[in-house]
C-alpha cells in the first residue's frame, strides 16, 4: 500500500517529515510498503529547490495546526474520484502528533460524496464508519454531500500512526477515492510525501 519510492514536498520553515515510526498506537502498515523518510532542509532556499508546495496545504508551526483545502472532483472516464488530484493513496499528508488538523472541503462533482478519517487496516472499507479522531468527517458520511456543497471541520491528531482520508459513500473508496494520512510522533511539521505516479 505504501510505496518507498516517492518525492516529499515540505512546508513550513524547517524540520523533518520523520515518516518512519515507533510506537504506533493506531495501526501499522504492511511490512512490504515502509515510509520514505526524508533529508533534513536547512534554510527557506533548500525548501524551494524541491517541488512547489501545494497550495492546498498551509502550517502553522506556533500554533501546532495544519490547514488543508480539499477538492473532490471528477475522475476520468471509468474511474473514481480524485481527493486534489489523487486517488488510491497517491499523497500522504503527514502530521505531527498533537497538532490541530483543520479541513475545507468542496465537492467539485456532479454526484454525492464525503470525507472520514479512518484507522488503516488490511482492507479498504465498503463505507465510511467511524471516524478514528472526533469530528475527522463531513456530514453525511455515508450518503454523501451533494454537488457543489462544501463542509469544514476541525479536530486533534490524537493518536499515532496510518490512516486512510476517504469517501464514505459505499464503494467510493474500493473504488480508489482515498490518501492517506499519517500521525507521526517524530515529525517536527507538516508536509505530504507524493507517491510516484499518484496523480489521477
Amino acid at each position: 500500500m505504501h510505496n518507498p519510492s516517492c518525492s516529499v514536498v515540505f512546508v513550513g520553515m524547517l524540520g523533518i517529515l520523520g515518516c518512519g515510526g515507533r510506537g504506533q498506537a493506531a495501526s501499522t502498515p504492511p511490512a512490504d510498503s515502509a515510509p520514505a523518510t526524508a533529508a533534513t532542509p536547512t534554510t527557506q532556499d533548500s525548501v524551494s529547490q524541491g517541488p512547489p508546495a501545494p497550495t492546498w496545504i498551509s502550517v502553522d508551526s506556533a500554533a501546532r495546526s495544519v490547514t488543508l483545502t480539499l477538492e473532490t472532483a471528477a475522475g476520468g472516464p471509468g474511474s473514481s474520484a480524485l481527493i486534489n488530484g489523487y486517488r488510491n493513496g497517491g499523497v500522504r499528508v503527514v502530521v505531527p502528533l498533537g497538532w490541530t488538523v483543520r479541513w475545507a472541503w468542496r465537492n467539485g462533482d456532479s454526484i454525492a460524496h464525503s470525507l472520514v478519517v479512518m484507522v488503516q487496516r488490511e482492507k479498504i472499507p465498503l463505507e465510511g464508519g467511524r471516524p478514528a479522531f472526533s469530528n475527522a468527517m463531513t456530514k453525511e458520511v455515508t450518503a454523501g454531500v451533494p454537488a457543489g456543497q462544501t463542509d469544514q471541520t476541525t479536530f486533534e491528531a490524537d493518536e499515532a500512526g496510518w490512516y486512510w482520508l476517504l469517501c464514505g459513500v459505499p464503494d467510493h473508496a474500493l473504488k480508489g477515492e482515498w490518501i492517506e494520512l499519517r500521525v507521526d510522533r517524530e515529525a517536527k511539521t507538516a508536509g505530504i510525501t507524493i507517491k510516484a505516479g499518484g496523480q489521477g
